[in-house]
Formats: C-alpha cells, structure tokens, sequence
C-alpha cells in the first residue's frame, strides 16, 4: 500500500554531501528510490554518485520536481528549510536530533501556513515496500501489503 511515496517520487536531499546525509541517500538510492538531487551550499557542481549537488533548493527545483528530504545540522535546520517548501504540496521528513524544541516548533509552525506536510518530526521516515524509501530506516524489514502504518518517533 503506498500512501505518500511511491515508484515516480523524486527525492531531493538537502546536506546530501555530509556524512549521514550522504550514507542514508546511497541507502535510499540502493532500495531503488529515484534520487535527482542534493543541496550543499558551496558544493554546487560536484555529484554524489552519480546524484548532482546543487547550492541551493531553487536551482535543483528547476531542474527536478522532488519531494525534499533533509540531513542538516541542528544548527542550520531552521535558517535552510523555510524556503525549501515554497508553493508545493510535498511532505517533508525531517531529522531533529539535536534540534531544541522551541526551534522545532518554529520550523512546524512555518510550514503549517503552507501547502507542506511535516512528517515526524524525528520517524525513522516513509517506506513504501519495493518502491520507495525516504529516511533511516531499514528497508529489508518492510514488505508489500495492503496495511499501511505510521511509526511513533523514536526515544
């Protein structure tokens, strides 16, 4: 059952060149999701596998019609996402760790003025069995049926 991504979702990463941005894209990349790009600023040009980086969500968006998915450090979450929504409706899977609560809750509030849905925050992210996968978790302990389930955020 699919319920938000499916085979034709387009993955955009933003910190796609940064450690566990990098290792969970190639993880997601590897289960079959179509990844089209990655955000680093100052890293415009280069490529991760084959995945190219772009500076800024603007540019990769003209090229690509993702679903954004963001690897940032806590300290640049809430000044890189507000624009990274603008004027689509796609759900966002954003990790928190580390992120303090009141700087959270401003990145919620900003995107619920918009058509954008946060997914989480902190889930381990959104799996379709077999056809696309979005996130941290692993994809080997899901399988295709006709039950969908949302996981509660971890510890």
């Amino acid at each position: 059952m699919s319920i938000w991504v499916d085979k034709n979702t387009r993955l955009l990463v933003q910190g796609i060149t940064g450690r566990e941005g990098q290792f969970h894209t190639l993880t997601c990349k590897a289960y079959g999701t179509n990844v089209v790009a990655g955000v680093t600023p100052g890293k415009g040009g280069q490529n991760v596998e084959g995945i190219p980086v772009f500076n800024t969500v603007e540019k990769a968006v003209k090229q690509t019609a993702p679903t954004p998915l963001w690897f940032c450090a806590p300290a640049i979450l809430c000044r890189r996402n507000p624009g990274s929504h603008r004027g689509r409706h796609t759900p966002h899977r954003g990790d928190n760790r580390g992120i303090p609560v009141m700087d959270m809750l401003k990145v919620k509030n900003y995107l619920k003025a918009s058509k954008s849905r946060l997914i989480g925050p902190n889930c381990p992210g959104i799996i379709t069995p077999g056809q696309c996968k979005i996130g941290i978790q692993p994809g080997h302990i899901h399988a295709p049926g006709p039950v969908g389930l949302f996981p509660a955020p971890g510890p």
